[in-house]
């Protein structure tokens, strides 16, 4: 588990459709290093959220948790449609959200 109460920016939260990003201070221990910059893939779409610089951010994984980080000063979250946005340097959680339906909870698909 890794703590971010300690950062006064921790609950920062950007929305980019179905994605929630949080600001965070840390990451966990044990984390995975992941390629590429593709936050989430669109099941119907095939579009993706994604970061436009590449070479700017690492993507780290904890099992079925995603976590961002951005090296330079900044970043730029891409989808084909919803408007960009910049992400500060930092550490972040990625979440695909989800939506409940009576049997199940399951992700929303862009």
């Amino acid at each position: 588990m890794f703590n971010d109460s300690n950062n006064s920016q921790a609950s920062i939260l950007y929305r980019h459709g179905d994605v929630l990003i949080r600001r965070i201070a840390s990451l966990p221990l044990g984390v995975q290093r992941r390629v590429g910059a593709t936050l989430a893939h669109g099941e119907i779409t095939g579009h993706s959220h994604r970061i436009q610089q590449s070479n700017t951010v690492q993507l780290w994984v904890d099992g079925n948790d995603l976590f961002l980080e951005v090296k330079e000063a900044s970043a730029t979250l891409v989808h084909e449609e919803h408007r960009a946005i910049e992400l500060p340097q930092g550490l972040y959680r990625v979440w695909r959200q989800r939506e409940y339906r009576p049997d199940a909870y399951v992700e929303v698909m862009d």
